[in-house]
């Protein structure tokens, strides 16, 4: 019993000596590989900031003439998105009234004013929504020890809505002038001193497009068997080039077509997507049809934060496309205005406002609306558009009053109406429908009205669609039956009575 007692205690002390080295060489391992291995930024920092996901405001930098260290690349880098990530994690501040990031992104001495302002709002239930647009940067000073830097931001676009206790108290826009000392600590830039040097009210100013808009006969479009996803899967160059085809014999000469915000990879524009997107602009050249694109279908969010990443997103596809024979016009936002309640008609507009004057910056040539879904929205920011157009589905015998009433309003600008229609939609779920036949005398007297008064349109649309997402009228059956007969061409491909009123010609 003894000799077997003495060899499990030398077994237990065998394996406790295995385990022991193996922790060990386990640990220099480790160690070794931590050594060996670049810092992760984003286990070091407290927050969670993704510049490229979070905030991209315009930003140019003067040419490099400064004083002391020649500045590279890889550091001028470094600077600058530390720098736009200081002014998110303060939005992030001034609106939540806390200060996560503020520490990775100030100086102890930087940090004091913004702890102050948060401390006095949080007491008196204020919050600052905010963002800056335009950032336009000045190196001055680089030190030789690569520790200090000096810039100046000029035209700086700073955004804010200032609330209490949820209610909007102050609203505004400012171009303003700082200068700003950065140090570097810990591999980051931080503030170390932002001084607002000079500030003045802003407002976008309206800048005609280099064209105007001629006669519109158009078109709302979308592929019968890919409608709200035009850019997807199903794609089919060749049965879009058909579809133009049916749409200039029949006597048209413009379509409208939507860009999906989320679709097209919001602030990071896909490629693929894009790709698309112009080969539609081909495929319409080639038919002679001019195209109206419309941005932002299916968002509806607004938040100021947000802004720059939107703004983002439209300046991609703008640049990308502006250029393209077959572009007409820029439409901003379709029907913004059902936004109206949800987000408040303050915030959209002035997300409008500011987008408008991002589009037409990028794109100096192209004419801009905004797709209105009634007529009572139409003089909405009139005087920032090239072109007023309103969507109009209610009775046809009253047009006649409303687009007078309009044109005494809006004298100087063209306006249009780039969607009307009716469905033909009666069935099991609408007994009481309109019919083909009505749909027909329908069309018929929208022509003779437009032809009367020079009006420009597009109608809604080409073809009745099989399956309407849910997320464009929702789940109720009869919602979607009533949406999937507006169309010129049935389910089967056949032509209804009422494309004979297709065009006014």
């Amino acid at each position: 019993m003894t000799g077997i007692n003495k060899h499990i205690l030398r077994s237990v002390l065998m394996l406790s000596y295995i385990a022991i080295t193996a922790f060990i060489l386990f640990g220099i391992g480790s160690l070794y590989s931590y050594l060996n291995t670049g810092a992760d930024r984003s286990t070091m920092l407290h927050t969670e900031i993704k510049k490229i996901d979070q905030y991209l405001p315009k930003l140019e930098w003067a040419p490099l003439k400064n004083e002391g260290r020649p500045m590279d690349a890889q550091t001028l880098d470094a600077l600058q998105n530390d720098y736009l990530d200081a002014w998110y994690v303060k939005h992030v501040a001034y609106k939540t009234n806390t200060l996560a990031g503020i520490e990775d992104y100030y100086t102890e001495n930087a940090r004091k004013n913004i702890i102050g302002l948060v401390a006095q709002n949080k007491s008196n239930n204020i919050t600052i929504e905010g963002t800056t647009l335009e950032h336009h940067l000045t190196l001055d000073f680089f030190s030789e020890d690569g520790q200090l830097a000096v810039i100046t931001d000029e035209k700086v676009i700073e955004f804010k809505r200032v609330f209490e206790n949820d209610t909007l108290l102050l609203e505004i826009t400012e171009q303003s002038t700082y200068k700003i000392i950065l140090l570097l600590e810990d591999g980051f830039w931080r503030i170390r001193h932002i001084i607002k040097e000079q500030s003045k009210d802003y407002k976008n100013e309206f800048i005609p497009a280099q064209t105007e808009v001629t006669e519109i006969k158009g078109i709302n479009y979308y592929p019968q068997a890919s409608p709200w996803d035009m850019y997807g899967d199903k794609f089919d160059a060749s049965i879009i080039a058909k579809d133009f085809k049916i749409i200039r014999d029949a006597g048209l000469n413009s379509i409208r077509i939507f860009v999906p915000y989320e679709d097209f990879g919001k602030a990071n524009v896909k490629a693929k997507k894009l790709d698309k997107l112009k080969q539609i602009l081909d495929l319409a050249e080639a038919q002679n049809l001019k195209v109206v694109i419309t941005l932002f279908d299916f968002y509806g969010d607004y938040s100021v934060l947000n802004w720059t990443l939107n703004q983002h997103h439209a300046k991609t596809i703008v640049k990308a496309v502006k250029d393209y024979p077959a572009l007409l016009a820029w439409d901003i936002k379709n029907e913004p205005n059902l936004d109206f309640k949800s987000r408040t008609k303050a915030l959209v507009v002035a997300w409008l406002d500011n987008m408008i004057a991002l589009v037409k910056s990028t794109d100096t040539t192209h004419p801009v609306t905004i797709g209105w879904s009634n007529a009572e929205s139409a003089t909405i920011l009139k005087d920032k558009l090239d072109v007023i157009s309103f969507h109009y589905y209610e009775d046809l015998n009253d047009l006649e009053d409303t687009y007078k009433s309009l044109k005494l309003e809006i004298t100087n600008k063209p306006l249009a109406i780039t969607e009307f229609g009716m469905s033909s939609n009666r069935g099991l779920w609408h007994p009481f429908g309109n019919s083909e036949d009505d749909q027909t005398a329908y069309y018929k007297q929208a022509q003779a009205l437009f032809k009367s008064y020079h009006i420009p349109f597009m109608s809604w649309t080409l073809y009745d669609f099989t399956e309407i997402p849910k997320e464009v009228v929702g789940r109720l059956p009869w919602r979607k039956q009533t949406q999937e007969h507006f169309g010129f061409i049935d389910q089967n491909g056949e032509t209804k009575p009422a494309f004979k009123y297709i065009s006014k010609e």
